[in-house]
């Protein structure tokens, strides 16, 4: 492809709006078209690098107001939405009307279900016909649908971390799912964005559980496994990262050697995914587009974990991912 694709970041001014920015600089097929925020935010017309100080010398265009969306729209081939989940849920139709592929890091179009809006999102969903042609945007899992739909949803940090661990066993009929997949996962505070609350103060964080038996991504995680899962998501008083530890139960006579070869055969060929001998560790991944996963069997069960940023595998190197799955570039282009 010699034409450079004009690609757009709403909602550039947070963590992974500049980390998204920092890839469409570096990737050679595409070229930085806007950035922009919400019409009122205290961010508009600041530059990028004066907000994210990383940036200053490689980006230094201001992140504009989003004023007239048409216009935008018309001004780009492909958009990022690093926006919250009922700002996506209305922008995205106008920018697919336009034509433009669009890439939302929301959860506004995750799941085909409108009463999971409803009760977990608080805000009834609009927008049937997309909801139904998105597609999930789990890059190693979900190829086909990447490439052919013009909306992609890319899926949220804990469910990446969670469902990459999981979805081998349960491809592979090796899971007794009768006996929940229990998953606990924690992150680091910058999951929680940048605006500051005393719930994501640095001094105030604690290592504690959250959300227990109602957090968004469990009806999310087991949707697209197919299966039910219990999920209890943590806070850690760390930046970034995920480490996510699930403990499940084998069917009878399931031998070490066959989880194994699951592994192995779901992500030969999956250059994000690397699968490690001994337990992953947070350290390993911060700053990179990589899950590690590792796991260890005994008996009828077996614990696997994985570890990804949140930032980056769960959320903006994963819509990157799938923009280069989308338009046949190699997976990791700008993100190594």
């Amino acid at each position: 492809m010699s034409k450079l694709l004009k690609t757009a970041i709403v909602g550039a001014s947070g963590y992974t709006g500049a980390e998204l920015a920092l890839m469409v600089q570096k990737h050679p097929n595409l070229t930085l078209s806007g950035l922009y925020v919400s019409a009122n935010s205290l961010d508009a017309n600041k530059p990028i690098a004066q907000l994210h100080g990383k940036l200053a010398g490689i980006i230094d265009a201001p992140v504009l107001p989003l004023k007239d969306v048409d216009a935008v729209a018309q001004s780009c081939d492909v958009v990022f939405l690093a926006t919250a989940h009922e700002v996506s849920h209305d922008l995205a139709p106008v920018f697919l009307e336009h034509g433009c592929q669009v890439f939302d890091l929301s959860g506004a179009y995750r799941v085909r279900s409108q009463a999971f809006y409803s009760e977990f999102y608080g805000f009834e969903h609009q927008f049937d016909q997309h909801l139904e042609s998105a597609a999930y945007g789990l890059a190693e899992w979900n190829e086909e649908a990447i490439k052919q739909s013009q909306l992609v949803a890319v899926a949220g940090c804990y469910p990446t971390a969670s469902q990459l661990a999981i979805k081998p066993l349960v491809a592979s009929d090796l899971l007794d799912i009768a006996q929940w997949p229990v998953i606990n996962a924690t992150s680091g505070v910058s999951g929680a964005g940048r605006k500051a609350t005393m719930t994501n103060s640095f001094c105030e964080v604690s290592l504690q559980p959250y959300g227990v038996f109602n957090h968004r991504h469990q009806p999310e995680i087991a949707a697209h496994l197919g299966c039910d899962v219990i999920f209890t998501p943590h806070l850690g008083n760390f930046k970034r990262g995920i480490l996510a530890t699930i403990t499940m139960k084998l069917k009878a006579d399931v031998s070490g050697e066959q989880v194994a070869q699951a592994f192995n055969q779901a992500y030969q060929g999956k250059p994000a995914v690397r699968i490690k001998e001994g337990i992953p560790r947070l350290q390993d991944v911060q700053y990179t587009p990589f899950c590690d996963i590792g796991w260890q069997v005994q008996g009828e069960h077996v614990i696997v974990v994985s570890a990804i940023d949140n930032l980056l595998k769960g959320a903006s190197s994963q819509a990157m991912q799938c923009l280069n799955i989308h338009y046949g570039f190699e997976p990791l282009t700008a993100l190594v």
